[in-house]
C-alpha cells in the first residue's frame, strides 16, 4: 500500500456572495476530487489546537501526525533546517519576508502601509541581491541573514529573546506603526531595512516594470530550535516530502524525511504541478517510498491577495493537474494506495489571513471504494458528520 497526502494550503475558504453563497472550492471545476469522493470518506478535521495561532507551521504539523502542543517551537526554527542552518539552543530564528510597503514621501517609516506580504512573489535570485544588500549594513554580532526562497528568509539572533511578532499577511493595507516589534533592536534593523533597499537598483527597475518594490524586512515567526521525532520511526512509512516552501522542507528535516527537489517549484499560483506529481509518482513506484507528502502553496498566496479568480484557479490546478494524473498513473499500475486530500487551515478571500476554522477532508482507499453521493466541498464534508477533533490524529488513521 502506498499512501499520499495532497494538501492545497490555505484551499477551505468561507461563503463568497459573488459565488452565490459558496465557497472557491465549491465553485471551483474539481471533477477528480469529486469523482473520488463518491468512493472516499469525507468530514472535517481541525488542524490548530485551541489557543495558537492559525499557521501553516502548527496546521502541517498536525496534518502529519504530531501534535503542535507538544512539537511546535516556532515557525523560523522549522524553515532554518531547511536552508542548512545550525541553530544553538540559545539562538532564535525570526522569518525575516521581504514585504512591499508604500514609499509616501511625506509621511514616516511608521506611517507607510503594507501592500503585499510577497513582494508581487518576488523570485528568489531577485530577493537574494536585496538581502545580500541588507546584510553588509545590518549584520553585526549577534545577528545573521540566510537566504530562502522567494520572499521568505531568515535571520538568527543569538541569545536573543522570543518577541510577540506580527505575520505581515495579517496586517495587509494597515499602517505599520501599532505592529512594528517592541523590541527596539528589531524596530529599527526594520526601518534601516526600508532606507537601505527603497532607493535600491533592482526596486527602482521594478517599478518601472510595475511591479511593487522589495522594500523592507519584516521580522515574525520567532521560535527556538525545534525537536521532532522521526516520521518512520512513529509511522513505519519511508517518506518524502514534495514542497517548495521552506517551512515544510524544514518540518520534512526535523522529522527524518527526503526532500524531492522539483525544477520550477516555486510556492505560487504557476508552480511547476506536473513536476511535482511525477516526483511523487517516480518515489512511490520506483524508489522505495511509501509515502509522499505533496504540498501545494497556491491557494494559499491567492487567498492572501485576495483574489477569487485566482484562487479558484490554483484549487483546479491542483484538481487536474496532481490529483487526476496521479489517480490515473496509479491505477493504471494496479498500484493499492491510499490518498488524503485537505487543506492545511482556511485562508479566506474575504479576510486575506488564515483562521482556525476546521477545514474538510477526502480520504479515499483504492482497496476500499466507498458508494457515496456527495462532492468534495465545506457544505458536504460538514453534513458527513465525520469530525475529528485533534486533527494530528488523522494520520494515523490514514496510515493503520
Amino acid at each position: 500500500m502506498k499512501y499520499i497526502v495532497i494538501l492545497g494550503d490555505g484551499m477551505a475558504d468561507e461563503p463568497v456572495r459573488e459565488l452565490g453563497g459558496r465557497t472557491p472550492l465549491s465553485a471551483a471545476k474539481t471533477p477528480y476530487m469529486d469523482k473520488l469522493s463518491k468512493k472516499a470518506q469525507i468530514g472535517m478535521v481541525n488542524t490548530i489546537p485551541q489557543g495558537m495561532a492559525p499557521g501553516s507551521d502548527t496546521a502541517n504539523l498536525a496534518v502529519l501526525g504530531y501534535d503542535p502542543v507538544r512539537y511546535y517551537s516556532g515557525r523560523s526554527p522549522l524553515e532554518a533546517l531547511s536552508i542548512g542552518v545550525s541553530m544553538k539552543e540559545t539562538d532564535i530564528a525570526l522569518r525575516c519576508n521581504i514585504v512591499s510597503l508604500t514609499e509616501e514621501e511625506d509621511a514616516a517609516f511608521e506611517e507607510q502601509l503594507i501592500l503585499d506580504h510577497s513582494s508581487d512573489e518576488i523570485e528568489t535570485k531577485d530577493s537574494a541581491v536585496l538581502l545580500d544588500a541588507v546584510r553588509k549594513e545590518l549584520e553585526k554580532d549577534g545577528f545573521s541573514f540566510y537566504v530562502g526562497t522567494s520572499y521568505r528568509h531568515c535571520m538568527i539572533w543569538e541569545n536573543g529573546r522570543t518577541p510577540d511578532l506580527t505575520p505581515p499577511h495579517d496586517v495587509l493595507g494597515q499602517r505599520i506603526g501599532k505592529w512594528l516589534p517592541k523590541e527596539e533592536v528589531l524596530a529599527q534593523m526594520m526601518k534601516k531595512s526600508y532606507e537601505i533597499l527603497k532607493e535600491h537598483p533592482l526596486n527602482l527597475e521594478r517599478k518601472k516594470q510595475g511591479l511593487k518594490p522589495a522594500n523592507c524586512c519584516w521580522f515574525w515567526g520567532a521560535g527556538t530550535k525545534p525537536a521532532l521525532t522521526s516520521f518512520k520511526d512513529n509511522y513505519g512509512k519511508k517518506g518524502i516530502m514534495i514542497s517548495a516552501v521552506d517551512l515544510l522542507k524544514g518540518i520534512a528535516v526535523g522529522t527524518g524525511m527526503d526532500i524531492a527537489h522539483v525544477e520550477g517549484a516555486n510556492g505560487g499560483l504557476n508552480t511547476n504541478y506536473e513536476g511535482k506529481m511525477e516526483a511523487a509518482y517516480t518515489a512511490l513506484t520506483e524508489k522505495g517510498y511509501d509515502f509522499a507528502y505533496i504540498h501545494l502553496e497556491g491557494p494559499d498566496e491567492m487567498g492572501h491577495q485576495g483574489s477569487l479568480e485566482k484562487k479558484i484557479k490554483a484549487i483546479e490546478y491542483l484538481d487536474q493537474r496532481i490529483v487526476g494524473p496521479l489517480y490515473e498513473k496509479l491505477t493504471q499500475k494496479q498500484t493499492a494506495f491510499k490518498m488524503l486530500i485537505l487543506p492545511d487551515h482556511p485562508t479566506p478571500i474575504a479576510k486575506r489571513t488564515h483562521t482556525s476554522r476546521e477545514v474538510p477532508y477526502l480520504l479515499y482507499d483504492s482497496t476500499n471504494e466507498l458508494k457515496k453521493d456527495w462532492d468534495y466541498n465545506e457544505a458536504e464534508a460538514i453534513l458527513s458528520g465525520n469530525f475529528i477533533p485533534e486533527g494530528y490524529k488523522l494520520m494515523g488513521e490514514f496510515l493503520k
